[in-house]
């Protein structure tokens, strides 16, 4: 059904409107008591095997929802009940911005992908503070804050910029991510160079730790795909040292080249982030690395071209503990989480292993050992 409803209609609608459309659907329903049960049942059903915990949170499962999709926290009951175990909000950052023109947003049907710029548009932290603090939760599910740097704020501000989000929104954070990895935001990815890095991630700590004192708000950071081989180990080993709670791998890329794309040049050439099946690849050997590095000690969380069971499967035997996705949604609609839970547990109940957290970064350890 849904994939006739994307033929007829969202595929012929400009992605911005047909997103600002079906969300707006989905948050209708979730407003309208009898019809969100109902619709929760069916599309939420919950799998025991399938319970996760993660930065101390229990969750029902590992799938959550990326940022970008929810950016100004204005649906999370309504993803909730799609069946999403976490959702993650944002970007959000200091100011409200508009983002960049439009239009900014476009498929690539044929790659079953996404290129954006949409240059973190958003209300700005203070608008979502306040949203996040009068929300009244129908569905408990675990919220991610996902922060990025204000565009007109200059590189050399940037602590001072994610430390005025931290201050407003670490209170309603169920974990917060600082995103430096969009290539929307000029100059962000030079934040993901371990000098400056270091800083950074310092004072967020420190600013999350003085306006959250009741409970530690995990720390995560998100890095971008493109980074070299040298770069990611940077980064795993800064996290290590800084007892982070969490990394993120990975963001959308910047890349065109080697990816198999089989869409039109005038479409692939875009500006913008690269999201969804062409990035599975690359995201995959970023999170194994990342593993192999940091083992146990950093919890990872694995996005980047999930499409199915088996790609959530894939992610958590290469050593993520928590998987998202993002593309695909647009690609299968509300049915995608249900799908997912179906046949991850499958996988699970037919494997070696007893629970999810005894598979995470199996494939990883073997292939350390029989080296």
């Amino acid at each position: 059904m849904y994939r006739l409803l994307f033929q007829l209609l969202f595929r012929r609608m400009d992605p911005e409107r047909a997103h600002h459309l079906a969300f707006s659907w989905i948050r209708l329903l979730a407003r309208v008591p009898v019809l969100r049960t109902f619709a929760a049942a069916f599309l939420a059903p919950r799998h025991r095997e399938l319970r996760v915990e993660a930065f101390g949170l229990r969750m029902h499962g590992p799938f959550g929802l990326a940022a970008g999709f929810d950016k100004n926290a204005v649906g999370i009951d309504g993803l909730s009940m799609l069946g999403f175990d976490h959702v993650e909000i944002g970007t959000v950052t200091g100011r409200p911005q508009p983002g960049n023109p439009r239009r900014r947003l476009f498929r690539l049907v044929e790659d079953r992908a996404l290129i954006n710029r949409m240059g973190f548009n958003n209300d700005g932290s203070e608008a979502v503070a306040e949203r996040l603090a009068a929300r009244r939760e129908v569905f408990r599910t675990t919220v991610g804050v996902n922060i990025g740097k204000t565009k007109v704020v200059p590189e050399a501000e940037a602590a001072d910029d994610y430390v005025t989000s931290t201050r407003r929104l670490a209170p309603y954070a169920d974990y917060l991510v600082v995103n430096v990895s969009s290539p929307n935001t000029p100059g962000l990815r030079d934040l993901q160079a371990v000098d400056s890095l270091r800083p950074l991630l310092t004072a967020v700590r420190e600013a999350a730790a003085a306006a959250v004192t009741d409970r530690r708000v995990p720390l995560l950071v998100k890095i971008a795909p493109d980074l070299a081989d040298s770069d990611i180990d940077a980064v795993a080993d800064l996290a290590v040292e800084l007892a982070l709670d969490g990394i993120i791998a990975t963001n959308t890329t910047i890349a065109r080249q080697g990816l198999g794309l089989a869409s039109p040049p005038e479409q692939t050439a875009e500006a913008g982030g690269l999201s969804g099946a062409p990035l599975k690849e690359r995201s995959l050997q970023v999170l194994r690395r990342l593993y192999a590095r940091v083992g146990d000690r950093v919890t990872l969380i694995g996005v980047g071209g999930v499409e199915d069971a088996e790609d959530v499967w894939q992610r958590i035997l290469a050593g993520a503990t928590l998987v998202q996705g993002y593309s695909a949604f647009v690609y299968q609609g509300p049915l995608w989480c249900r799908g997912i839970h179906k046949g991850l547990a499958a996988r699970l109940r037919n494997s070696r292993y007893r629970t999810l957290a005894d598979a995470v970064g199996a494939d990883v350890r073997k292939a350390e050992s029989a080296a």
